[in-house]
């Protein structure tokens, strides 16, 4: 009769959950974008194979309203390119706005490939930030103008919230059995310099969006 097998338990260590607060500040200027109501319309009427609609013609100020992540009450903007601009500026000049933490999770993940021992997958599971959006600390956006290529050449302009010095605070909450704190620091220093968040971050071979820990 063959001996019995010893069985050996596992020990699966205990999770160490350490809360901290992080600051980043911005080292270039952050180029926000959020998805506007009416391109998402657009993509719905696109999957449902519905008729183009003409194109409407184009007003700055909505763009650059729709761009932004409104923690505040988002204005009604006017038709009237000028009227619009005059409530937008009104508006954004005491609203508050915010960012998506998914961003700088994604940030500093990224970073993780930039440091030796450190792999993205164990890295997304150490560390959670909370809250859907980081409130952006700055003086209110301005309005940057740009050219972009859309589809077969086509050059377009698009006009965009920057926010030219900025910062936020993160709530992080940190498992040290997997991750030390000091390490989930410098990754989120590493993903602020290689990779940033926003639009032209380095990521996508531009420099805006680049942070650091303060």
């Amino acid at each position: 009769m063959a001996p019995k097998k010893q069985e050996t338990p596992v020990e699966i260590p205990k999770l160490n959950i350490q809360t901290v607060e992080l600051r980043l500040v911005g080292t270039s200027p952050l180029v926000v974008h959020a998805w506007s109501e009416k391109a998402k319309q657009q993509m719905r009427d696109k999957q449902g194979k519905k008729a183009k609609q003409g194109k409407e013609a184009k007003v700055p100020a909505h763009d650059f309203v729709s761009a932004l992540y409104w923690l505040s009450d988002r204005p009604e903007l006017p038709a009237d390119p000028e009227k619009a601009m005059a409530v937008a500026n009104k508006a954004v000049a005491s609203g508050r706005f915010g960012f998506p933490t998914v961003a700088f999770k994604a940030a500093a993940v990224a970073g993780a490939g930039f440091v030796d021992g450190i792999t993205k997958v164990g890295t997304r599971g150490a560390f959670h930030i909370r809250g859907e959006f980081a409130e952006i600390e700055s003086e209110p956006p301005v309005m940057h103008e740009d050219m972009v290529r859309v589809g077969m050449g086509t050059a377009d302009l698009r006009y965009r919230p920057m926010f030219e010095k900025w910062a936020v605070t993160l709530t992080v909450d940190i498992n040290t059995t997997a991750m030390s704190v000091e390490q989930v620091v410098n990754l989120f220093n590493v993903g602020g310099f290689a990779c940033g968040v926003g639009e032209y971050r380095p990521e996508r071979d531009g420099s805006w969006g680049r942070f650091t820990v303060k």
